[in-house]
């Protein structure tokens, strides 16, 4: 059962797409203080609180203050209440009492679940404007069901897209790019995707090709899919500002970019320099922009990722000019211990600062919005410019589009990949717990950078997340400009990469199965223990997971280990996977055990009365049927494994 309950004049976001009507009376569960701002909740010593999407820290979001507002911030670490997403949905489960709960408006809300007192969650809100879903079922996965259901169904991707993917900031030319697939195939590592970063732009132009650095784009683009390789390039939310170049111009005559409350359009800077940012909240601004990645699909290009789309801000050209004004007030003076750190935060602070995000606005369903009031959903409308666009551009096959920041609603045009990650071992374990509450809100398409996007990654870090992201739906090897490269073939171990890759197209028989019925009936593909085990043990679990209705995954996560321990809330058989067509089975019975795990071994458990279904490796992107399939099972055979098989491409 879902109630609607409002508070204030909200904002629409378009997240649901279910007419609720309106309840009246009090919000069940919680405390109304409007003075306050907040809505409040004593929790239960045990009381378990799952969701919020793209988090920090663990899969129970107790004990921390979580922010929705999305954040331009690479350094992801413990102490961070923000990162790019804001996905406002969480389920309260205890013995007691268990019920989700929605939180629908695009401004900022804070989640203050036990971080300022133990026992207490409290909701505040900057402005006290929103619709407030309540979910009740009989347990988690019934509320997460009803919850999917009311926003929506989730993106579906090309079959293609499970593939494995390549990804450098940047690969510079045609060249480098033909390079990074001679050297795959040399090693013999199964490839389907090469992701083109910002330098494949004429000068960072959306839309636009370098050709000195990449001529004759087409007939490269069609050279690479004759090889069976999709070239993804990014497109970044900010548009140069420069006379000539016909999107701006556009732009610029058709009143598509935000604007400053004088009416002037904002002048902020992202790579290009100083841009105009579209308007994605505007209809006709957004199929404007939308309508442009036709540019590159008539080439012949067949999937995007979208960036820098928070917005992220290097400066505005006022906020720069009030700097320059400030420094000169410290010129000559002795700077003591205070003013040196003021002088200093005033270049620390000059990028995605926060006065800069009230200095634009909108037009937004008839109102004209300031940003920061509606910023949490900029990213999402950029998503959904490109998916509405692609049913036109594309009616009748799937385009591969993924986003930096979202907001749910954007998870029907869309999917996420994680942003900007480091090289951590603690990255790995961050990519694990945030699977399950990216499920429960609908990102079914996702994904982290394997490996890490910046600082400097290990072979055996390298190994062990890879034997990770093998099981994640978008699967893509990516690093910074200025990183060591971390290409798989790089490595001294090609033999343990070449395995781990050929097993994730073994598995995708499988996992296109789980996540085609995950989102045709609002499933969840990622599921904490709790979620299907009623014990408390399994309650306590935050680095194993269940991955569709077969496997439980328990990934090594930490530096130097060969091993690691695993609870089975029930008997599994353990598969210990070499590669696709080596492995050992054993049976392990519930409990507590310690498992040995070689660098070049994968760990899965499959769960009695269930089957894993694996395909060859070069059959796994296309149409597989169940006479082509092996399978491991657990007293089960193939017969009884429901497997989803499509053509991988029509629209559905």
């Amino acid at each position: 059962m879902i109630r609607k309950f409002r508070i204030g004049d909200p904002i629409p976001t378009d997240a649901v797409v279910e007419d609720i009507k309106l309840s009246e009376g009090s919000i069940p569960y919680f405390d109304t203080d409007k003075e306050d701002k907040s809505l409040s909740l004593f929790l239960d010593e045990k009381d378990k609180v799952f969701g919020l999407g793209e988090t920090v820290r663990g899969i129970n979001k107790r004990g921390w203050l979580y922010v929705s507002n999305n954040s331009d911030d690479p350094n992801h670490t413990e102490n961070k209440h923000s990162l790019y997403a804001s996905q406002n949905f969480l389920i309260v489960y205890s013995k007691k009492k268990t019920f989700g709960i929605y939180i629908d408006t695009p401004g900022r809300v804070s989640f203050d679940i036990g971080y300022t007192l133990h026992n207490k969650m409290t909701i505040s809100f900057e402005d006290f404007d929103a619709d407030i879903y309540i979910v009740d079922g009989d347990d988690p996965l019934s509320i997460v069901a009803s919850f999917r259901h009311l926003i929506g169904r989730s993106y579906i991707p090309p079959k293609w897209a499970f593939g494995f993917g390549q990804s450098r900031w940047s690969y510079l030319t045609a060249d480098e790019v033909r390079e990074v697939a001679d050297k795959y195939q040399e090693a013999g590592i199964p490839i389907d995707m090469i992701y083109l970063d910002i330098d494949y732009m004429e000068r960072y132009k959306d839309f636009t090709i370098d050709e000195k650095a990449f001529p004759d784009f087409e007939n490269f683009v069609s050279e690479m899919k004759n090889r069976g390789i999709h070239l993804v390039p990014i497109i970044d939310a900010g548009v140069k500002m420069e006379d000539g170049y016909d999107i701006y111009e556009e732009g610029v005559k058709n009143g598509y970019f935000v604007k400053k409350e004088n009416g002037e359009n904002l002048v902020a800077a992202v790579w290009p320099g100083k841009v105009h940012f579209p308007d994605f909240l505007n209809d006709d601004a957004r199929a404007w922009f939308g309508g442009k990645y036709k540019i590159l699909t008539d080439m012949g290009i067949d999937g995007f990722w979208n960036d820098m789309n928070e917005p992220a801000i290097f400066y505005t050209e006022d906020h720069l000019a009030e700097v320059f004004d400030q420094i000169d007030t410290y010129k000559g003076k002795n700077l003591g211990v205070r003013q040196f750190f003021g002088f200093r935060d005033l270049i620390a602070h000059i990028s995605n600062n926060e006065d800069d995000y009230k200095r634009f606005y909108h037009e937004y369903k008839g109102r004209k919005i300031r940003h920061d009031k509606v910023h949490n959903i900029f990213g999402y409308n950029m998503t959904r410019a490109a998916g509405e666009a692609f049913e036109k551009i594309s009616p009748d096959k799937r385009i591969l589009m993924f986003s930096r920041s979202s907001f749910i609603g954007a998870h029907r045009y869309g999917g996420i990949w994680c942003g900007d990650n480091h090289s951590w071992w603690s990255h790995l374990l961050m990519n694990i717990q945030e699977m399950p509450a990216l499920s429960m809100t609908g990102f079914l398409y996702s994904g982290a950078d394997i490996g890490g996007f910046d600082s400097d990654v290990t072979e055996d870090l390298m190994l062990r997340w890879a034997a990770f992201g093998i099981f994640t739906p978008l699967f893509r090897n990516h690093s910074a400009e200025g990183t060591r490269r971390q290409e798989f073939y790089r490595f001294e171990n090609i033999p343990a990469f070449r395995n781990i890759v050929n097993l994730r197209y073994a598995l995708i028989p499988y996992l296109y199965s789980e996540y085609m019925k995950a989102v045709l009936n609002d499933r969840m593909l990622f599921k904490p223990l709790c979620f299907e085990y009623g014990d408390e043990r399994s309650a306590q679990v935050e680095d194993q997971l269940l991955l569709g209705e077969s496997i439980m995954l328990a990934p090594v996560y930490t530096q130097n280990a060969t091993g690691r321990y695993v609870y089975l809330p029930e008997d599994m058989k353990l598969v210990r996977f070499r590669s696709y067509n080596d492995y050992d089975e054993e049976i392990l019975s519930a409990g507590d055990h310690y498992i040995p795990a070689a660098l070049d071994e994968i760990l899965v458990f499959v769960r009695k009365g269930h089957v894993l279904p694996l395909a060859a490796p070069e059959k796994g992107m296309t149409t597989t049927t169940k006479d082509e399939l092996i399978s491991i099972g657990y007293e089960a055979d193939l017969s009884s494994y429901d497997l989803y098989t499509d053509d991988g491409i029509s629209r559905i």
